[in-house]
């Protein structure tokens, strides 16, 4: 008995087949719930918080569900991390990526089962995968010299993208949105320069791209609506001084004409600040914080917009956008940096005031206004059109393209299913294996469209057979169809992406042979 008492009394542990099985059940879970949600059928989760709000968020992105989730088992928390990675990384493809890993784990567990060592699975997953990306590498599409082409796979890229999100219905439209958003980019991956803001009322359709900057505030009373040629001075500053502000603090004064004193010193403290601010030279000033009637009368009459409470991430944007800088104080003007801009002037989108700021420094800025019916729909067309951009953004400095439509999967499979009968040994069932997770994706969008997947999937074997095959599943005829005519396309950056990651992850997960609950750390009683 004395070697069993080497843990704590709470702490548990699970050793070889059980630990193993442990982490295979947790991540095919995960994979299982999230693969439903896979391709243009996909379905979406509603995910209802416990907090005290009861939040509710409606989402078929898979990076979404899973960063929700509350997970005790560890192999789930592998998954989550490599959607989240994926999420970050190339920003499309956080579904496809957790079901291929769980696709993988499902295949070596029954390896498992058939007494081949984990590190045998190990390795045959390695040079499977090598294969495959070198088989993806084969037949990428690049058309970076032809502009018009490529604006063309653009385009098809974030249709496809989009195809099974909120917006399919209005795929083209919201495309367009982001190919221009992101063609404006110039090549940057930056995507703080294209703002999105969401206002309900209208549907999806209305939404539109406007070249500028829109901020979500109201213009001042008596101020200014329409500025031109602007010189715009960022600051997050109090303007609110005109109050004691020492809390606490008890002033004794002999009589009512010293707390006129106070008063007025503190109103001569403002004006100063004011002044040193208007010394700047500028004709707009936009500050994070309030600004009181007092200063914002001063600013009035010296004909200077002041637009107050431009929470941070507003504030943040404008300075990048126009070129300035944020600043907090103001005595030496010379090495505050303003920005600029050709325009401000207030607009309306439905029933709300913004201020707009056209002719923007940063020529690349723009923002993508979204309209839908209410908020949910509102912030899952924003998470969609996200994924888009993030897609686009990184094909423009990637250019390779590949077909969609479950077609790169079944290349894949074929090359690796070719590598398995060329290999001795027992690698060449994990590589065969492989090649049975890979086909499991197209095998996943066939189901979710309510198709015969089996019948699809052995068409699709037979049609890629044959050299220079472009067919994949086309889910609205419910058939096998020409990828390249239906022009379903996919970033090759984002495949790759999934293939490496879903490799990894199922590789770290199959070498666990022991899982250790630690003991949680009990707090002392200070009484």
């Amino acid at each position: 008995m004395a070697v069993e008492k080497i843990l704590k009394d709470e702490a548990s542990e699970e050793k070889g087949e059980r630990a193993r099985m442990a982490s295979f059940v947790g991540a095919m879970a995960i994979a299982d719930l999230v693969k439903t949600t896979l391709g243009p059928k996909g379905m979406d989760k509603i995910l209802q918080s416990t907090g005290r709000g009861r939040e509710v968020t409606v989402t078929n992105d898979g990076a979404t569900i899973l960063k929700s989730l509350h997970i005790d088992n560890p192999a789930a928390k592998v998954l989550v991390d490599i959607s989240k990675v994926q999420d970050d990384e190339v920003g499309d493809g956080t579904t496809s990526v957790v079901v291929l890993a769980g696709e993988l784990l499902r295949e070596a567990e029954k390896l498992v089962a058939a007494k081949i060592h984990p590190m045998t699975i190990i390795a045959g997953y390695r040079m499977a995968a090598e294969c495959a990306h070198n088989a993806l590498l084969q037949k990428v599409v690049d058309n970076k010299e032809n502009e018009e082409k490529f604006k063309l796979d653009l385009m098809k890229i974030a249709m496809t993208t989009l195809s099974s999100k909120i917006l399919s219905q209005d795929k083209e439209h919201f495309a367009k949105l982001a190919v221009d958003a992101v063609l404006r980019l110039k090549g940057s991956t930056n995507l703080e320069a294209i703002q999105i803001i969401k206002k309900p009322g209208g549907s999806l359709k209305d939404s539109f791209l406007d070249e500028g900057f829109i901020l979500d505030k109201k213009i001042g009373i008596g101020q200014p609506k329409r500025i031109e040629n602007a010189k715009i001075l960022v600051a997050n500053t109090a303007m609110d001084t005109d109050k004691v502000k020492i809390y606490g603090a008890r002033v004794r004064v002999d009589s009512m004409s010293r707390v006129a004193d106070i008063e007025a010193a503190e109103k001569q403290k403002m004006r100063e600040k004011v002044d040193k601010i208007i010394a700047h030279g500028i004709n707009c000033f936009v500050n994070r914080q309030l600004i009181y009637n007092f200063p914002e009368e001063l600013f009035a009459n010296a004909g200077i917009l002041a637009i107050e409470h431009a929470d941070f991430d507003g504030i943040e944007r404008l300075a990048l956008v126009t070129g300035g800088e944020i600043a907090s104080t103001f005595d030496n003007p010379e090495s505050v940096k303003l920005g600029h801009c050709k325009l401000i002037e207030e607009i309306m989108i439905g029933e709300d005031k913004l201020i707009h700021f056209s002719g923007v420094e940063l020529g690349q800025a723009c923002t993508i206004v979204l309209r839908g019916a209410s908020h949910h729909v509102l912030d899952e067309a924003e998470r969609s059109l996200h994924d888009a951009l993030c897609v686009l953004s990184q094909t423009v400095n990637d250019s390779r393209v590949l077909l969609g439509g479950g077609w790169p999967e079944m290349v894949m499979a074929k090359d690796v299913d070719e590598l398995a009968r060329t290999t001795p040994g027992k690698k060449s069932h994990a590589i065969e294996a492989f090649s049975r997770a890979l086909v499991a994706i197209p095998t996943i969008i066939a189901d979710n469209a309510g198709l015969d997947s089996a019948e699809l999937i052995a068409q699709l074997r037979a049609e890629h057979q044959k050299e220079g095959c472009t067919a994949g599943i086309d889910v609205i005829t419910g058939s096998v169809g020409d990828m390249a005519e239906l022009g379903i396309s996919e970033a090759f950056k984002v495949k790759q992406a999934i293939l490496l990651s879903a490799t990894e992850a199922a590789e770290m997960i199959l070498r666990v042979d022991q899982i250790i609950t630690c003991a949680p750390r009990r707090r002392e009683d200070r009484m």
